[in-house]
């Protein structure tokens, strides 16, 4: 066998076993990351059961709620990172306290958002413009809702443990746990079954946050008992929870752009005149289907995360650098499959979430945009990955904000310039297209460089 011939083939056996780390992480965190946008997909789903003024109120109370809790994503993201890196250092036993740090951390940044967001429901309902019927219906589901802030939290932040601990299997059977315990409360208290009073859109909420309080125990005695086993300090350490804090604030603008530019979309479907709350329900409908897809392609940026910084924390230059060329791959063929999936069944989703017509003709023209965007997308959420498990949150933090400078003046200028009936399909083009594409041409010219590869376990 020649020189040639035997490099050929190293090469191909390193590339076949880079597939298989890669599928052995992201199908479980596939699995998990798909059931968790569930919770939202069935408060749709059943509340849709209830009208349209109800649908578009849980349309609202969600972007509010996703936006409180999308923001603390760095619980997981920040955690993941670091742990992978101290494993991949091999020290266990730290890796272990940096995930206790987070935990802690993720109580105390709940009980404060869930302080602040309970005294300002009102005045963000009321920011929308949106009818008196949808608004009291978004106000009754956040009042409760609300009260499940921290214990998602807590599942973020022990998630991102368990996910540096490269352990992805745990996250998905909690996650398909909780799904189907707030599927069963939800049914009986939105309709009301035997001692139970239907609550409509209340019950939902409630059905919901005691499934994500189940979750959050489950979740925590697992990194507990491996916390244990490697004689890691599960007692707050102020300085570790205050360092935590401090370096996950490049994550926090990060994710504060992208939630800012979801929200400003939604404002600008909510100001186009649309009295019966028709365009929110299907820009609700929308964003939720197109949640559930981020989550299912963030499958591979999951991945990334705890792949990247592990070959980092090892100090391994090349391997980070063969990881991530083959996750572009992976992210870029999971979202034409994504892509195809949505377009050939946009005519159909309509009725599975609203029983309203007007709201399945808004809905499939958009959701034929977000199918085209889908191959954009995976390659996006795997650099989003790539680049967080190397701990280049600076750079992802700036990048943010000058993609959501570029977006938001023609968002807020379409409901000026087009007319109702127009001005939700090209928002949803604008976002599509002009945010998720200089998002995408900015990680790509950063993956090309090597000032994010910083090696070791810091």
């Amino acid at each position: 066998m020649t020189w040639v011939t035997r490099q050929t083939c190293l090469d191909s056996m390193t590339v076949h076993q880079t597939d298989r780390q890669i599928f052995r992480l992201a199908i479980p965190a596939f699995f998990a990351l798909v059931a968790e946008p569930l919770f939202l997909l069935t408060d749709t789903a059943i509340v849709g059961r209830l009208g349209t003024p109800e649908l578009a109120g849980v349309g609202i109370a969600a972007v509010v709620m996703q936006t409180a809790v999308g923001l603390c994503v760095f619980l997981a993201y920040g955690t993941t990172a670091g742990v992978s890196r101290h494993l991949g250092a091999g020290d266990a036993r730290r890796a272990l306290a940096l995930g206790a740090d987070g935990i802690w951390l993720a109580v105390g940044l709940g009980v404060l958002l869930t302080t602040v967001l309970l005294t300002v429901t009102g005045p963000l309902v009321d920011a929308f413009g949106v009818g008196e019927a949808v608004a009291g219906h978004a106000q009754d589901y956040l009042v409760v809702a609300l009260l499940g802030v921290t214990p998602l939290l807590v599942m973020l932040a022990a998630t991102g443990v368990l996910r540096g601990l490269q352990d992805t299997r745990t996250p998905l059977w909690v996650a398909v746990g909780g799904n189907a315990v707030n599927v069963v409360l939800n049914l009986v208290l939105v309709f009301g079954y035997g001692p139970f009073p239907a609550l409509g859109v209340a019950g939902s909420a409630l059905g919901s946050v005691i499934a994500q309080v189940l979750s959050a125990a489950v979740l925590v005695a697992v990194v507990v008992r491996a916390a244990r086993a490697e004689g890691a300090s599960l007692a707050p350490d102020l300085p570790g929870i205050r360092d935590a804090g401090r370096a996950s604030v490049p994550l926090v603008v990060r994710t504060l752009a992208l939630r800012a530019a979801l929200v400003v979309g939604a404002w600008a479907v909510a100001s186009s005149g649309d009295p019966e709350g028709e365009a929110v329900a299907a820009h609700q409908v929308a964003f939720t289907i197109w949640t559930f897809l981020v989550f299912a392609l963030d499958a591979i940026a999951i991945a990334a995360q705890t792949l990247t910084g592990h070959a980092l924390g090892a100090g391994d230059r090349d391997r980070t650098r063969e990881l991530t060329r083959r996750m572009i791959r992976w992210g870029w063929a999971s979202g034409v499959v994504a892509g195809l999936v949505l377009a050939a069944s946009s005519p159909w989703l309509g009725p599975l979430f609203s029983q309203d017509p007007a709201v399945h003709e808004l809905l499939v023209p958009i959701l034929l945009v977000a199918a085209l965007s889908q191959p954009m997308a995976g390659v996006v959420f795997v650099l989003d990955g790539v680049l967080i498990g190397a701990g280049d949150g600076r750079f992802l933090a700036w990048a943010g904000v000058w993609t959501l400078v570029a977006y938001v003046p023609p968002v807020l200028a379409v409901p000026l310039l087009v007319t109702q009936a127009q001005s939700l399909l090209w928002i949803w083009i604008l976002f599509s297209g002009l945010f998720m594409g200089v998002r995408c041409a900015v990680l790509l010219h950063r993956a090309r460089g090597e000032r994010w590869m910083v090696l070791g376990a810091s």
